[in-house]
């Protein structure tokens, strides 16, 4: 199939310039006795195209009937259109004949898949791959570059996106956060009153606050009575380390959506140099980030190829 069909796209194009008068004038200079044996051929060209066509209609309809028998597609009548330009290219017409080029690279495709042929290994298919490697990446580097440009642009010019982002993202998911985070701190709140699971914090704030009561000066003086001063210190230690741990138990068990709505309401809309000046940070840090980016993606690694 794939020699009738370069025999046949070799007698198209030689019909086509067969067609010209350069070309008959030339072949009657060179030998006239091949150019009258091919003037009845020109003329009946249609007639040898039509015998092609059958061959390609023929095996056309058998690779659709082995498509259908493998179940290749979903539905059978998805193979027409699937290699329209099978079909296409069969039309006996100028402008369709040169179609059946597609054909080429169908059948080559083919032989391929099925491990006929390793067209990789050729010089042809390393040449056109790497200038298609070429093509592709300068033309997505620029893309990818010109939208890093205007995002850049777009964040220098003052671009609202962080205000963006609190007002629609985080303050349209508030109910959400706020039910979130509450549930969170309520369970932090039980997990301290539990007596396994809560022992590390307890025994984290237990240290803590033994180590600001020892350093403190006037619970230090206790220590100067004589008898009861070391009992009075560690008394003194213990009950402030369950009064710490059950009043931050406390607090935590009596978190409620609505508080932390009441809390993320003034947080959110609170303005000051200090976030602004934050804000503006991290603007830079973005743009920053971009830049590295477009060098990065600009850089022609089809150049290290070479």
């Amino acid at each position: 199939m794939l020699g009738l069909l370069i025999l046949n796209l070799a007698l198209i194009l030689f019909d086509s310039l067969y067609a010209t008068d350069m070309v008959r004038q030339s072949l009657n200079q060179l030998s006239p006795a091949l150019l009258d044996w091919y003037q009845p051929l020109h003329a009946n060209f249609i007639l040898i195209d039509l015998v092609f066509v059958g061959i390609f209609l023929s095996e056309f309809m058998l690779r659709w009937l082995v498509a259908i028998k493998r179940k290749d597609y979903l539905r059978w009548y998805f193979y027409p259109f699937i290699h329209w330009y099978d079909l296409v290219g069969c039309i006996p017409v100028g402008g369709a004949r040169f179609l059946r080029f597609l054909r080429i690279f169908s059948i080559l495709y083919r032989l391929q898949k099925y491990k006929i042929i390793d067209i990789k290994d050729t010089a042809p298919y390393r040449f056109l791959r790497f200038y298609y490697q070429v093509f592709v990446e300068e033309v997505s580097d620029r893309v990818v570059i010109k939208v890093l440009s205007d995002a850049q642009d777009d964040l220098r010019q003052g671009s609202p996106l962080l205000d963006d982002i609190i007002n629609k993202v985080l303050a349209t998911r508030r109910p959400v956060l706020c039910q979130w985070l509450a549930s969170i701190l309520v369970h932090s709140g039980h997990t301290l009153n539990h007596e396994q699971s809560g022992e590390v914090v307890r025994q984290h704030v237990q240290d803590s606050v033994t180590k600001a009561v020892r350093d403190n000066q006037q619970v230090a003086r206790l220590r100067l009575v004589p008898v009861l001063g070391g009992s009075v210190e560690k008394m003194l230690e213990n009950a402030v380390s369950d009064i710490v741990v059950q009043s931050l138990a406390n607090l935590l068990l009596d978190v409620t959506p609505a508080k932390i709505d009441q809390l993320m309401t003034h947080g959110l809309g609170a303005s000051n140099l200090q976030e602004q000046a934050l804000d503006q940070e991290m603007l830079n840090v973005v743009d920053e980030c971009l830049q590295l980016l477009k060098q990065h993606v600009g850089k022609q690694r089809w150049k290290d190829a070479l």
